[in-house]
């Protein structure tokens, strides 16, 4: 169904917000920042409540003195590496006025398309060493109530877990609270290569060098099949996304990992897509898994540390047998890759990651998950354990929240939805012909096997 769009707005009014603290540190950022790009990532929230844009500008200024890194610009380093200089040059923050009410956003009703007209434009492109923010704010007022709160942070300077950190921290400074500073050091990573694997340095399992032109080549692939790229939203219940838990656990009888609710919920997502693609049965399918770095690294990272420290994990199946695996197997497979990322793990591929920013060659890395992702593997990342309806600014809970569309295909991202309980929203980016396979009765009959009345 198509909407009319909610883009229209009046003029708007921009003002720069600084933390006031100037330190002119240079923090030069870890192999793992280099990884992410230098994009700048969006977050929206949809209030029915106006938001009081003053406030946010009083309660951000007061905030952003413990994240000095926001505030700051990104410049080259001689290895080709990054660092921010804490110079305090400030953050656009943007309040609008739209011309139409609120749209009733939701599971229905995709927010993607209007994204742009929430979010305060930052160049794409001349990011280093010049003066581009790493933070921008944007508030919009809607026609008859109602605001949307849409913030972008370059992701080379953190994680969506950090990311959801900083919005909590401000919306506590906003009611009145106070929080410690985010420990943002990347000295903090320092010697995390120390006691590596003999020759870690020359090979990863998870990262690939590449030479510019297949670099080239597969960001030109990514741009031209995005626009056969369809995102579609659809929502599992509490009461099955708990079914498949206990599912897949009583079909190991104790006698395997210990299975948890993303272990359960990515093998049966991984299970749904290899049927949906049915590749030929000796073909190999791939789960690519977005994987925390800090329970691995809990001996080296302070809890809260702000920064970039994810890594990727891919679980590996012949087609044919994980179409006919069960869940519980499916999901074992599943666990045991992510038990895979442990402290030894990070040192050998830390290794390989220094290897090459010391080489000068970190801008030809990218993961093999990425690399793969045109052929065999499906992309998950799941975030439903991050509080994103609790990010509270005097207007109550957001109602809606979203993130872009991913332009890569056979990519998911897993979110928690408006309601308290167990349920699930799954965001499929793929193929426009499997988006609509998937919403036929028989994928929906698939896609809710272990739903209680099913």
């Amino acid at each position: 169904m198509n909407f009319p769009s909610a883009a229209r707005r009046t003029p708007h009014h921009t003002v720069t917000v600084r933390a006031g603290v100037a330190t002119a540190e240079r923090v030069r950022l870890s192999v793992y920042d280099l990884m992410t790009g230098t994009f700048a990532t969006p977050r929206t929230f949809f209030y029915r409540r106006r938001l009081d844009a003053a406030a946010l500008r009083e309660s951000l200024a007061r905030t952003l003195p413990h994240y000095p890194l926001l505030t700051g610009r990104l410049v080259r380093d001689d290895d080709r590496g990054l660092s921010v200089v804490c110079d305090d040059a400030g953050i656009p923050f943007t309040e609008s006025h739209s011309d139409r009410p609120m749209p009733a956003y939701g599971l229905d009703r995709s927010a993607k398309a209007d994204l742009s007209a929430y979010l305060h434009k930052v160049s794409a492109f001349r990011i280093v060493g010049h003066d581009t923010p790493l933070l921008s704010v944007r508030v919009t007022h809607m026609r008859g109530g109602g605001s949307v709160l849409g913030v972008m942070i370059n992701h080379s300077i953190v994680d969506g877990s950090g990311y959801l950190d900083f919005l909590r921290h401000w919306s506590r400074v906003h009611h009145g609270g106070e929080r410690r500073a985010a420990p943002h050091a990347r000295t903090l990573l320092d010697g995390l290569a120390d006691g590596a694997a003999p020759g870690a340095e020359r090979h990863s399992a998870q990262y690939a060098l590449v030479s510019g032109r297949r670099k080239a080549g597969f960001i030109w692939r990514v741009n031209a099949r995005s626009r056969g790229v369809r995102t579609i939203t659809l929502r599992l219940a509490g009461d099955e996304v708990r079914a498949l838990k206990e599912h897949a656990r009583a079909g190991l009888a104790g006698s395997g990992p210990r299975i948890s609710t993303g272990d359960a919920l990515g093998a049966h997502l991984w299970k749904v897509l290899a049927g949906l693609r049915a590749r030929p049965g000796d073909s190999t399918e791939r789960l690519g898994m977005v994987v925390g770095l800090r329970p691995a690294l809990s001996a080296t990272l302070p809890d809260g540390y702000w920064g970039n420290a994810v890594t990727n994990v891919t679980p590996a199946l012949p087609a044919g047998e994980l179409r006919a695996a069960s869940l519980a197997d499916t999901a074992a497979v599943v666990r045991e890759a992510v038990n895979g990322v442990t402290a030894e793990r990070v040192r050998d591929e830390a290794a390989f990651l220094e290897a090459q920013r010391r080489a000068r060659r970190t801008h030809l890395v990218l993961s093999r998950m990425a690399l793969d992702a045109f052929e065999g593997t499906v992309a998950l990342n799941n975030v439903s354990r991050l509080p994103v309806y609790e990010i509270d600014f005097g207007a109550g809970r957001p109602f809606w929240f979203e993130f872009p569309a991913s332009p890569v295909p056979w990519s998911l991202l897993i979110t928690p939805t408006p309601v308290d309980d167990d349920s699930r929203d799954v965001h499929f980016s793929v193929p426009r012909k499997a988006a609509e396979a998937l919403t036929t009765p028989e994928w929906t009959k698939r896609l809710h096997a272990y739903a209680p009345d099913a």
